[in-house]
């Protein structure tokens, strides 16, 4: 694998250095870094390399991606540059232009910081050998509910009120749907997330919505324990915040996982003190998470006998406005230029 990477590599750097004109790049960008690039796809098959390689290859995967990353916006700024030289030089300029009241300039677009921190996010489970999934937005009953340990009728589906579409599908309200369809798609072991927008019927206030973002994830081996659990969250939080975070672990219930647990953090928008945010209790509730529970596992054709796991449910929405302290998660669907302009 270290082999490919450095070919990869530097076919890509010198494609860059070659390329004539920034449609040329944005190919070269997509081939080695878009969804099903070739630097992309082995970073998403980091899981599949022994666990002594796995640290090694995942780091050396993201300097790569770096390099290409840098010398693609470099290479974008010359030829920019060079088109601009190019039109100044063979273009006559009407001085009169001068007379005339300036045009106001668009300013440059940039990530929503949810984009922003899912990447983030994204680049840190790929590193500790997870590999990321997606899912469809609108969703059968079987996958949201039935696979994962809650039949009709099951009181738990009061918990999430839901959308439902006339043909009777839904829409997700959870990505944990990808985790019953990774587990159709992967054999243990394997460490799978799906970050992605689920929907739930419900009003609004400073922490909850409507439409938000989710980051889901599973570990499945041998002999799994809640140690492994707490070990990768709290390296997932540290990394996020770059400082390490109080949290604490309270008995919740979630039919898919036994037992259950609410992971909480320390409010970092008002530091323990009680907020709007934290409906002044000082902690806020950010990750659902447990053991899964040996019918999903049966659901998703493994033996409970044989392999255990873990589960988790990021709420990308919260954790951002604990990032940046955003007192308000209404703020992210408001369209409110003045907001995004922040970040």
């Amino acid at each position: 694998m270290e082999h490919e990477l450095g070919t990869i590599r530097k076919e890509a750097l010198a494609a860059i250095q070659a390329a004539a004109d920034t449609d040329t790049i944005e190919e070269i960008r997509i081939k080695y870094l878009g969804r099903k690039g070739a630097l992309t796809l082995i970073l998403r098959s980091l899981g599949n390399i022994p666990p002594e390689e796995r640290a090694r290859m995942g780091k050396l995967s993201n300097q790569y991606k770096n390099e290409i990353e840098t010398a693609i916006e470099t290479r974008t700024d010359e030829l920019t540059r060079e088109g601009a030289d190019s039109l100044i030089r063979g273009q006559w300029i009407d001085v009169t232009l001068d007379c005339v009241p300036p045009v106001p300039r668009e300013g440059l677009g940039r990530l929503h910081p949810i984009s922003r921190i899912q990447y983030e996010i994204e680049d840190i489970f790929t590193s500790m050998g997870f590999e990321i999934h997606d899912g469809p937005e609108t969703e059968t009953d079987h996958y949201n509910f039935e696979a994962l340990n809650i039949p009709k009728h099951h009181p738990a589906r009061d918990m999430q009120d839901t959308f439902w579409t006339e043909d009777g599908n839904l829409l997700r309200t959870h990505t944990s749907a990808i985790q019953v369809r990774a587990m159709e798609k992967v054999k243990p072991p394997f460490r799978v997330v799906g970050p992605g927008r689920v929907f739930r019927y419900e009003s609004t206030d400073a922490s909850h919505e409507n439409t938000f973002y989710q980051v889901e994830g599973m570990m499945v081996d041998r002999e799994i324990t809640v140690a492994h659990l707490i070990y990768v969250m709290k390296e997932l939080l540290k990394e996020i915040f770059q400082r390490d975070v109080s949290v604490r672990l309270r008995p919740g219930y979630f039919p898919f996982v036994e037992p259950g647990f609410e992971l909480d953090i320390n409010c970092l928008i008002c530091g323990g003190n009680g907020c709007s945010v934290c409906k002044q209790s000082g902690w806020v509730e950010l990750l659902p998470c447990g053991l899964v529970h040996p019918n999903v596992l049966r659901m998703g054709g493994i033996d409970p006998g044989q392999w255990s796991g873990f589960a988790f449910g990021l709420g990308l929405n919260r954790l951002v406005m604990m990032k940046y302290g955003i007192n308000d998660i209404r703020h992210f669907l408001s369209g409110d230029i003045r907001f995004l302009k922040q970040f």
